[in-house]
């Protein structure tokens, strides 16, 4: 097992690419403890780490209020003695708004939920880290950080401070045998997309999918599953070298889809 006696947070693990990370987590031996707002997704989340016969808890945790992740981070070593891994996997996007019309309200909370809470979550976790001397944190941006694929200000902002955040804070923690990445997903079929096809029947989101896999250069969108075996590698001794740097986990993007083939030559 790659994580077997390790202890990790994951933020907003209760649905989408932060229960997969949960699941397969605990899966490779880790305890896993989900702070999440939405407590009913997040202690079903552990019933089935718990049927897995793995180790996992449910801590109700407000990601952007400094007083609810310090407390989250007091549970946390208290029931298990240590933290070994922190994934700052918490955030959601916002509805498509020129800047001209973006209210200072929401562009604050687009970062609080999206970078602030990165930064409290690793004021309250590094010091168990540090005093370990080890550590593996977790960051997640987004390829809208470097290739927008719509205008999304404020959260294509957030994201990219999260590179920003990331390689700062792995320099400063490489003398505690402490790692920092970050992982840029690429499209991803979660809820997240939700605020725009939420209503769509099954049978119109496989097509919204479908198209959207196109526009990737593997052809498809990823899924939950593959964001966990970049982070498993990230959290687990397989990237003990390896700190400050952005995973591109997008099917290829930023790079191009293929183009089509050219039409045959006619022989004359």
């Amino acid at each position: 097992m790659l994580l077997k006696d390790r202890v990790a947070i994951i933020t907003g693990g209760a649905k989408g690419m932060g229960c997969g990370m949960a699941l397969k987590f605990a899966e490779e031996g880790c305890s896993v403890a989900i702070a999440d707002i939405a407590m009913k997704e997040a202690e079903e989340a552990v019933v089935k780490i718990k049927k897995a016969g793995g180790n996992g808890i449910a801590v109700k945790c407000d990601v952007t209020n400094g007083q609810q992740v310090g407390d989250t981070v007091d549970k946390v070593v208290k029931k298990y003695g240590k933290i070994d891994i922190l994934v700052n996997n918490a955030g959601a996007i916002a509805a498509h708004v020129p800047i001209e019309d973006l209210t200072e309200e929401s562009w604050d909370k687009v970062l609080a939920l999206n970078l602030k809470s990165d930064f409290l979550f690793c004021k309250y976790v590094v010091p168990h880290m540090k005093k370990r001397k080890y550590g593996k944190i977790i960051n997640l941006s987004s390829i809208g950080a470097v290739q927008p694929p719509a205008h999304e200000i404020h959260y294509n902002t957030a994201k990219a401070g999260v590179i920003g955040f990331t390689t700062d804070l792995a320099n400063a923690l490489a003398p505690f045998n402490i790692n920092v990445n970050c992982i840029l997903p690429g499209p991803i079929r979660t809820s997240f997309y939700d605020h725009n096809i939420g209503s769509l029947t099954e049978e119109q989101k496989d097509m919204f999918f479908a198209g959207l896999g196109k526009k990737v250069p593997l052809q498809r969108v990823g899924t939950p599953e593959d964001m966990a075996g970049a982070a498993l590698f990230l959290a687990s001794e397989l990237s003990a070298y390896i700190t400050g740097q952005a995973l591109y986990v997008a099917g290829g993007l930023p790079l191009l889809p293929p183009a089509p083939p050219p039409p045959s030559a006619t022989l004359r």
